[in-house]
């Protein structure tokens, strides 16, 4: 059974070389991978704050969140 990967993002210079670097790079037979760029749709910043995110990127797997580098705050995406 996949795991289940969200990769919370700001669409970011940071961002977008961590998707590159990292995300491109998980197993696709091992996890299921969901891109979810903040920036534009702002409604799942809850989701994201919930799941322990507090600044993006970030990628969550199986309810844990690893911050991958910094790129912005999930308090300035709010703004």
């Amino acid at each position: 059974m996949k795991k289940k990967a969200t990769f919370f993002h700001a669409g970011c210079p940071v961002c977008v070389t961590a998707e590159q670097q990292f995300v491109d790079g998980l197993d696709g037979t091992r996890f299921d991978v969901e891109r979810v760029h903040l920036g534009e749709d702002g409604k799942r910043l809850s989701e994201a704050e919930a799941a322990g995110v507090q600044s993006v990127p970030a990628v969550v797997i199986d309810g844990q969140p690893f911050h991958i580098n910094f790129g912005a705050a999930l308090a300035d995406l709010k703004k």
